[in-house]
Parts: structure tokens; C-alpha cells; sequence
């Protein structure tokens, strides 16, 4: 039998077909609305499984941030591919390169990479290399390496954890880019909208952003007056949700800051 190591590889990297980036405008509007608020309109919108469940911020207090989804994904590792000392070399040439050449400024990097606890999907010189682009965040269904030069690069990025394993190192391989991705139990197309903070990351289907953005300036506008009617010492359950009386009341005072701005 042919040792694997001299096998034949398969041809890599593989790229999905072309795809548009969310519009520059869109994806501010929705960069404006929290991941909670997003994910509670979206389900309101029949949208439900949208949040990256599994990933957490990197670094306390980190940066929000929303932009285009730039997919990467991961696959199961097979010896005919790609094993031994040679994986670490052979990553260059693979989507894992590939898609970082590729980043333009304010896209988010979502990868799939299925909770591995050890795969390091990214480190120091590859964050170091997308901030560089312009990139704006990172949303890993997996590890990062390298974990305090990479907070020190200021990238928000949200991860399951560390380890101190190379990407190829353990159990998956960079196979594709520009394909859809399957993150912590959401779909992510590329070119999808991501908006991330404190409670996580959210895909936006970038066909629902601008319905989202509409229901969201109303739906913090009256969170905005339930906070006050609740910090005055009113009944929740009269204030939250807003009931007949409370909505009656919240549209006299929207007409009141209306005419107060």
C-alpha cells in the first residue's frame, strides 16, 4: 500500500462561486441594532436559528461589530489529503491562505470549524495579516492559538477558546472559502450580515436586513421608554411588554420627544 505521504493531494483550495458583499449602508444600519435585538426580531421576522451558539467574546469589554460575512470552512482531516510534518507547509496553499488574501475592509470571518476544542483556526501572524486588510472581526466555531499576542492585535473576535495546536495539527483541515458554513447551529451564506458583541453573534440573511432595521428602530424606542417607566418604579408587567394602556401612552410621549428634538 502507498504510504500516505506520497499519495496524490487533492487540489486545494476550494472556492464557492462569486458572491456580493451586504451594501456598505445596509450593513451599518444593522451594525446599529444589538445581536439581542437582532435575534429577537429576526425570530419575529420567522427567522430562528441565527445565533453562533458556542463562540464568546475573546476579551472583556470587546468592540461590536457587524459587516459582511467572508466564510471558511473546515472539514474532517482525511491522510490522503494531508498528514504528518508536512501539514503545517501544505496549509499555505489551502482556503485557510486563501480567503485571508482575499479579506477587504469590514468583513467578518465566520468559520466552521464544529466546537473543536483542537483545532487552532487562526494565530498570531494570520489575525495579525487580516487586521492588516482591513478586516473587522472574527467569528470562529472553534479555537484560536497564540491567544496573547492576538489580543494585543485588538481584533474582536469571538471563539470557543484556545489551545496551543496549528490549524491542521489535530482533527480538521482548511477546505473551502466562499461557501455556505454551518456555525454553532446557524446557516451563514457569504455575503450574509453578521453583528456581534457581549451576547454573542447573530447572522443577519442579508434579504432581511432592511425589515430588520425598520422593526428595530421602534423596538428600542420603546425599550428606551419601558427603561425609564421602570427606573420610575412602575409594574413590569405593564411596561414589559407594552400592554393597550402602556402603547397608548408611549406613542404620546414619542409625539413629546418628537417635538422636544
Amino acid at each position: 500500500m502507498t504510504p500516505p505521504h506520497d499519495r496524490p493531494v487533492v487540489t486545494l483550495p476550494v472556492r464557492g462561486p462569486d458572491f456580493q458583499r451586504a451594501p456598505r449602508q445596509l450593513v451599518d444600519g444593522v451594525g446599529s441594532v444589538s445581536a439581542a435585538t437582532s435575534a429577537a426580531l429576526l425570530h419575529k421576522l420567522g427567522i430562528r436559528r441565527t445565533w453562533i451558539n458556542g463562540p464568546e467574546p475573546l476579551v472583556a469589554n470587546q468592540q461590536a461589530v457587524a459587516g459582511s460575512a467572508l466564510t471558511l470552512q473546515f472539514m474532517p482531516q482525511r491522510e490522503d489529503i494531508a498528514s504528518g510534518a508536512e501539514q503545517e507547509t501544505i496549509e499555505r496553499t489551502t482556503a485557510l491562505w486563501a480567503v485571508l488574501e482575499s479579506v477587504q475592509p469590514g468583513d467578518v470571518l465566520v468559520i466552521q470549524a464544529y466546537g473543536s476544542a483542537y483545532t487552532g483556526c487562526l494565530g498570531d501572524m494570520l489575525v495579525r495579516y487580516f487586521k492588516k486588510r482591513g478586516g473587522a472581526g472574527i467569528v470562529v466555531d472553534g479555537r484560536i492559538r497564540d491567544a496573547r499576542r492576538v489580543r494585543q492585535l485588538g481584533v474582536p473576535i469571538w471563539c470557543t477558546g484556545t489551545t496551543p495546536n496549528y490549524a491542521s495539527q489535530s482533527e480538521l483541515f482548511p477546505w473551502a472559502y466562499d461557501v455556505p458554513v454551518a456555525v454553532g447551529g446557524a446557516l451563514c451564506l457569504p455575503g450574509d450580515i453578521i453583528v456581534a458583541d457581549d451576547d454573542g453573534a447573530v447572522v443577519v440573511p442579508v434579504g432581511q436586513a432592511d425589515a430588520l432595521v425598520r422593526e428595530a428602530r421602534s423596538h428600542e424606542d420603546w425599550e428606551r421608554f419601558s427603561r425609564a417607566r421602570l427606573d420610575e418604579g412602575a409594574r413590569l408587567s405593564d411596561y414589559y411588554p407594552l400592554g393597550d394602556n402602556s402603547r397608548a401612552e408611549f406613542e404620546e410621549w414619542s409625539r413629546s420627544q418628537e417635538c422636544n428634538s
